[in-house]
């Protein structure tokens, strides 16, 4: 069975995210967080049916959890934005939307189909018994019942009519096709010229009291603020600290060693030389025999002398690999050799020689010649080692529970870190200048989102109150309390009038590249035929030549009704570009060939139908989001 998963183990996490964990967002999180105190926050609606934070956040962990199946190393921190919980959001509207849709379309599946399905279907082979039954078994482990997994099968065919008939129907047509491929891949012979902010700097000389307005003026603020910093104090628990906390007995400890001793014992070992005389199994009486009566000549030659064995070796075992070394075979442990050879190996003492021993290989003469291992370690000598060992078994059973009471400890004496300190005998680390986002070369706690999150929300920063225990890695809890807030405030006038300064001028130069570039554009639009500077080349969305990618979409996009045509493109702080657009140039020929980029469009257009179907669903079916859903969540407010 378990070579079975070990086998299989990326299919059945296909499985498991495909069959169990929609049936349990869709029956099981509402039951489950009515007995776990879950939170039923409604986050969003279809049909008029409530999506629960609680149904948000378990698809978010099933996504980090998937992912960190397929790469170990990744950071989950990157599943802590508002794009992810979207995502996130999106899956579980999706998966409840199209159930919702199969079911008002009438889109069932009969039995017959379902049986094909499951028959047939390559994704749920390793379910299936040679015969094409349900493999009981598997389903067992997976911690499901044939007929539970008949119907979450039975769901997931019925979401599948709901969009998949209309991306394998969906019709690229070629003219639509071409154009868009060739608005894509289109070449085009430019010309730039370029004003650069940069170079009018020297012309620009803001006054005292234009730097003075430029300080005061709301818009501009923000680039002037101190951000909000707090000094703070934090503990955690890890591991580590649970186990400096767990006392094992010395008689214990010997329970252990005694019930372990093989793992404690030296491996006996043997060294031989052997003198084979081959004989094949298979081979006939006769010739195994005769093999016999030589190897039994071999051995009275070396009982006579056997400070002979080296040399009738040398001349007269079958064993090219040994016989150049007098037969020799060096150290070897049990399971080395073939059982009838170790047997007689390990029966005799250093310089006694067996008698004829028969082996599927032929006959051997064995003599030892040296032994080692057996001993048995010190209980005193690998007494720290134990001691870590059994610790190190003992921690992962207890870190549960000392986790809860870590995070009631910290809830339940909010105003200190000290009970949980003394509890776990845990440093209570201090920081100074703590920012709401990790700082560089931060690590640990102070590194994790989340945890600062929690330190910078109003419970915590207004009332210096400690935050709830924050996970901020595997098997490692964290919280922490505010002992200073200073919120986010404008800087002295003072302190950044250089810095107001240089950023005025900085405008003020790109503000005057942008009036001398429009004149160059205005003059060459009057005067389409006169010189116009920058070197000559051809760009595309494929190669774009350095240029920055604004002025390159804003060629690429540009109308060509008559050529040549110029524009002017605004590139903010660095200043203004004028361009005059030679010819087009037909398709980039770095482009892969026409029709795989034909089929790659007709992927796009089914996706874009397909999407547009999926809004419309949306909307028949009433699909709302509350504004909160996919924000960061307030650590501190989470049910604890």
């Amino acid at each position: 069975m378990f070579d079975f998963f070990r086998r299989h183990t990326r299919t059945l996490q296909f499985l498991l995210v495909l069959l169990v964990f929609p049936s349990f967002v869709f029956f099981g999180i509402q039951g489950y967080s009515r007995f776990a105190g879950g939170d039923l926050q409604t986050v969003a609606k279809v049909a008029g049916q409530p999506v629960t934070q609680a149904e948000l956040d378990a698809a978010l962990r099933e996504r980090v959890e998937r992912a960190r199946r397929q790469m170990p190393s990744l950071d989950p921190k990157m599943f802590e934005t508002p794009e992810m919980r979207s995502l996130a959001l999106d899956g579980v509207i999706r998966d409840r939307l199209t159930l919702v849709a199969a079911d008002k379309l009438h889109l069932g599946v009969p039995d017959e189909r379902l049986e094909r399905a499951f028959k047939t279907d390559p994704e749920y082979a390793p379910l299936r018994n040679p015969d094409g039954s349900v493999n009981r078994d598997t389903l067992t482990a997976l911690g499901m019942s044939s007929e539970a997994f008949a119907e979450r099968l039975r769901q997931d065919l019925s979401r599948r009519q709901v969009m998949q008939p209309l991306g394998n129907s969906a019709i690229a047509p070629a003219a639509a096709a071409s154009a868009a491929l060739e608005a894509m891949y289109q070449q085009r012979e430019v010309q730039v010229e370029r004003f650069d902010a940069k170079d009018q700097l020297a012309k620009v000389t803001p006054s005292d009291a234009e730097v003075d307005a430029y300080y005061k003026d709301p818009a501009h603020a923000a680039q002037f603020q101190a951000p909000e910093q707090a000094s703070v104090e934090y503990v955690t628990l890890d591991l580590d600290a649970v186990k400096k906390n767990i006392a094992v007995s010395d008689d214990e400890l010997r329970k252990y060693y005694a019930e372990n001793e093989k793992r404690y014992t030296a491996p006996e070992e043997r060294r031989a030389s052997h003198i084979l005389v081959k004989a094949d199994k298979d081979a006939p009486k006769a010739e195994r025999d005769k093999a016999r009566a030589k190897a039994e000549g071999l051995l009275a030659e070396v009982r006579k002398n056997p400070q002979s064995f080296a040399e009738v070796a040398r001349k007269n075992s079958d064993d090219e690999g040994s016989a150049a070394k007098g037969g020799d075979l060096d150290f070897f442990g049990r399971g080395a050799m073939v059982k009838p050879f170790e047997d007689a190996a390990f029966g005799l003492k250093p310089g006694e020689t067996s008698g004829v021993v028969e082996s599927d290989f032929g006959y051997h003469v064995i003599q030892v010649t040296g032994a080692r291992g057996g001993e048995k370690k010190s209980f005193d000598s690998v007494r720290a080692a134990i001691e870590s060992e059994v610790k190190n078994q003992l921690v992962q059973k207890k870190f549960a529970d000392a986790a809860v009471e870590f995070g009631d400890i910290v809830y339940e004496q909010a105003d200190s870190l000290k009970p949980a300190a003394d509890k776990w005998k845990l440093e209570i680390r201090t920081a100074q200048r703590v920012a709401r986002s990790p700082s560089p070369g931060a690590s640990g706690a102070l590194a994790n989102p989340r945890f600062l999150e929690a330190l910078f929300s109003g419970e915590v920063t207004r009332d210096k109150r400690n935050t709830k225990a924050i996970d901020v890695g595997s098997n490692h809890l964290a919280a922490g309390r505010v002992v200073q807030y200073v919120p986010a405030h404008q800087l002295p006038f003072a302190e950044v009038k250089d810095r107001v300064r240089q950023q005025l001028a900085a405008t003020q130069a790109a503000a005057l590249a942008a009036k001398l570039g429009a004149e160059r554009l205005a003059k060459a639009r009057a005067a389409p035929t006169e010189p116009f500077a920058g070197d000559t080349v051809v760009v595309s969305r494929a190669q774009p030549r350095d240029l920055p990618r604004p002025l390159l979409d804003a060629i690429l996009k540009a109308p060509l009704a008559k050529l040549p045509a110029f524009l002017g493109v605004s590139l903010g702080d660095q200043g203004y570009a004028v361009v005059r657009i030679i010819k087009t140039a037909g398709r980039d020929p770095v482009v892969a060939d026409p029709a795989k980029a034909m089929a790659q469009y007709a992927q796009v257009w089914a996706e874009a139908e397909a999407q547009a179907y999926y809004a419309a669903l949306k909307t028949r079916f009433k699909v709302s989001i509350s504004e909160s859903a996919t924000a960061p969540r307030d650590a501190a407010s989470e049910p604890r």
